[in-house]
């Protein structure tokens, strides 16, 4: 588990540098700005998914969505999945094995997702998948969602701890708005700039701070592993010293 010793540097480092990411995040979420980079025109079909007309756009802006529900569940998400870090941590020191954790893992959540679903979707036909985007949406997401993304998890809470893996949490907003303007022609804006840089500045900061605790204690470790360090008793070096 984290070490907080407050009149370390690296302590101190961690505490700040996980401050300033979250503060990043809060600028990218609530503050727009200007433009800075201007989006170019979308495509037939994310036009056509963006037209007023169509029954997903009426949906997302009508007055039956509760985002106060979302909003709730949101903040319970990312309040519990730092828990389940720290408890996947624990597993991990007893059962060092990332894929059967990773199995039985996926195997509970899809055991309680289908339970879930099957309560909430009576309808037989919306679970029929065709050959279209739907099932490459589904296949991308168990392979790269839930199998690579829970095993590179599981490896680098092994590795790391759970603030490690953490910390890549407030970064993937930034890789996000990156790749939206980079791949999906999305407008980049001031605050979301403002907000990735010190989203990098955080991470990084955090990132020295467990570099240079590492060292801190590989150090100790080879002082105290160092011939020197093992002293032999009074008596017996007095006996040596009379031979």
């Amino acid at each position: 588990m984290e070490k907080l010793a407050w009149k370390r540097t690296s302590s101190q480092a961690k505490v700040i540098g996980t401050i300033i990411s979250i503060t990043g995040a809060f600028v990218v979420t609530l503050y727009k700005g200007p433009a800075i980079v201007i989006a170019s025109t979308p495509s037939s079909s994310l036009q056509q998914h963006l037209n007023p007309s169509n029954r997903l756009f009426v949906g997302l802006n009508s007055s039956n969505t509760n985002w106060v529900i979302g909003g709730i569940f949101l903040t319970a998400e990312y309040i519990l999945v730092p828990l389940w870090y720290i408890v996947q941590t624990q597993i991990m020191k007893e059962y060092p094995d990332e894929m059967t954790v990773v199995c039985f893992y996926n195997l509970c959540v899809s055991f309680i997702a289908a339970i879930v679903g099957l309560a909430t979707e009576r309808n037989a036909s919306a679970w029929r998948l065709k050959p279209d985007i739907a099932l490459a949406s589904v296949v991308c997401s168990g392979l790269f969602g839930s199998c690579l993304n829970n095993t590179v998890h599981t490896w680098a809470l092994r590795l790391k701890g759970p603030v490690f893996v953490a910390m890549f949490k407030p970064l993937s907003i930034a890789i996000a708005v990156a790749m939206g303007v980079m791949f999906l022609g999305d407008t980049l804006y001031l605050g979301s700039l403002i907000g990735a840089t010190i989203i990098s500045i955080g991470f990084y900061t955090v990132m020295w701070g467990k570099t240079k605790e590492e060292m801190a204690e590989c150090g100790n470790e080879t002082i105290m592993d160092s011939p020197s360090s093992h002293k032999a008793p009074l008596l017996q070096s007095y006996k040596n010293e009379q031979v």
